[in-house]
């Protein structure tokens, strides 16, 4: 092959340049919530979300937050209080991915029926029950005795 008939060499740069462009532009996560400030305002919105349309994150964050009192009050000790504090959280979180999971099912199926999205559906809420009886379970082990012996009983 001659010097002339042999294809043109581009620099790298070049070459990235051509590929960029015939690929599509794709947006990701990052590119929605610029900056930080927006990240937590998309977040709240989520909270507010949550504790407007779900009446069971209504419940859990009024027993939660009586619970928090209620340990203040009996005078707990920090580490059990944030056992407490993390024992409500992890309900709290586990409705907002139920929330969340309902939505995304819901967005992809519509009002069609499907075995697998009632799985779905069935397995986060669950996920939520098995949080909210083991946070009442410790709950009544934290709170109990002290509680008790404040009753004199």
């Amino acid at each position: 092959m001659t010097a002339s008939t042999q294809p043109p060499t581009q620099p790298p740069s070049e070459r990235r340049q051509r590929r960029d462009r015939r690929r599509p532009k794709r947006l990701g996560a990052w590119t929605v919530a610029g900056d930080l400030p927006a990240s937590f305002r998309y977040a709240a919105q989520g909270l507010a979300y949550g504790f407007r349309s779900q009446r069971n994150f209504r419940i859990h964050v009024i027993t939660g937050s009586l619970v928090f009192a209620l340990g203040l009050w009996l005078g707990l000790p920090t580490e059990q209080l944030a056992v407490l504090v993390l024992t409500v959280a992890a309900v709290l979180v586990l409705e907002l991915i139920n929330t969340a999971t309902e939505a995304v099912v819901d967005l992809a199926i519509g009002r069609q029926f499907h075995p697998l999205a009632r799985i779905a559906k069935d397995c986060a809420a669950a996920a939520v029950l098995v949080a909210a009886l083991a946070s009442l379970l410790i709950a009544v082990l934290l709170l109990a005795p002290p509680l008790l012996a404040r009753l004199g009983l």
